[in-house]
């Protein structure tokens, strides 16, 4: 049997943090991110920032663990040593791909940030299925059920609000942007430890065993806030879109009546009722969009040459697509 358990271990750890990464990804209504990109990010979590977890919690926990007790010391490396190592660790990928030209707003932060933290929960959650195989079916079952449904979300949630940070302050010209990411750090951090502490503390003191609840109750509140933030990022993004092809639609680079069929997630899905006849409208769409976050970059980086040949390139390829259509 526990040959068995272990084996499901794998497919308990994997399967689901990989439905809920390509969740995450389709939940990116406007501008999905590069399945590559978000698989790197993923693959961060899953090995890299596992690693640098390993590392650090031991090297930290030298000195703790001979100022203190076992037991003591047991509990301050998991609510609150791991946060401290593990948040920073996830983050780390997102630095990398703060280059990326794909990298552009809060929206695409989210998608990296859970990204890495799926991956991370994905590694730990092996870990302890593994180590829980040889106490039975019924206590591996649940493990499985509670980690999988919180833990592995807490991961994701906490690495998205930095994602979410630093894709926001990327273009943003607001003087808080330099301090967003710092906060949404210290956030994650303190979200992690929370989780930690109300889950952990009942195996280390037995006065305690009430505040799981607490943090299975406040999990899913936390969890709602963000899936909000996500979707406000989701109805800027709408907002932006909309304001920019305006502007193009004025210089007469496309139809006005197009710009709300595009800055509309519904009326995108079902553009063969109104996009022209004779053009492939899923690219017109995908054109137009990049179009409106080129022309919204290039307001926050003027001087960066990039940004505009981008925006003539995609303004001449949207003529293109209009004009082979009206040759047909």
């Amino acid at each position: 049997m526990e040959i068995i358990l272990l084996l499901l271990s794998v497919l308990a750890a994997g399967v689901p943090m990989i439905g809920y990464l390509l969740l995450m990804r389709w939940l990116d209504r406007y501008e999905r991110e590069p399945l590559g990109l978000v698989f790197a990010a993923f693959g961060w979590g899953a090995v890299g920032a596992i690693a640098i977890t390993v590392v650090g919690s031991a090297i930290l926990m030298l000195p703790l663990g001979l100022a203190t007790d076992g037991t003591t010391a047991m509990f301050l490396e998991v609510s609150m040593i791991a946060p401290l190592i593990e948040e920073p660790a996830k983050a780390l990928c997102l630095l990398a791909l703060y280059r990326s030209r794909e990298f552009d707003n809060a929206t695409d932060g989210f998608v990296y940030g859970a990204a890495a933290g799926l991956g991370f929960g994905m590694t730990e959650n092996f870990f302890y299925f593994a180590d829980s195989a040889t106490e039975g079916v019924a206590a591996w079952f649940i493990l499985v059920i509670i980690r999988t449904l919180f833990t592995g979300l807490m991961h994701a949630a906490a690495t998205s609000m930095v994602g979410a940070a630093l894709g926001w302050a990327k273009f943003s010209m607001s003087p808080l942007r330099m301090c967003a990411v710092p906060f949404a750090l210290l956030a994650a951090m303190g979200m992690h430890a929370l989780w930690n502490f109300f889950v952990s503390a009942p195996l280390f003191f037995e006065e305690a065993l009430a505040l799981p609840l607490v943090s299975f109750l406040l999990f899913p509140v936390e969890f709602l806030v963000l899936f909000l933030i996500f979707q406000a990022s989701l109805h800027s993004e709408s907002r932006l879109i909309r304001r920019e092809l305006q502007a193009e639609a004025r210089a007469g680079t496309l139809p006005p009546e197009h710009v709300s069929k595009i800055a509309s997630w519904f009326a995108r899905k079902n553009h063969t009722t109104w996009a022209p006849k004779g053009i492939n409208g899923g690219e017109y769409i995908d054109v137009a969009t990049h179009l409106a976050f080129r022309r919204n970059q290039h307001a926050a980086r003027p001087d960066d040459p990039f940004y505009a040949e981008e925006i003539e390139r995609l303004r001449g390829r949207v003529r293109e697509l209009l004009g082979n259509q009206a040759e047909t």
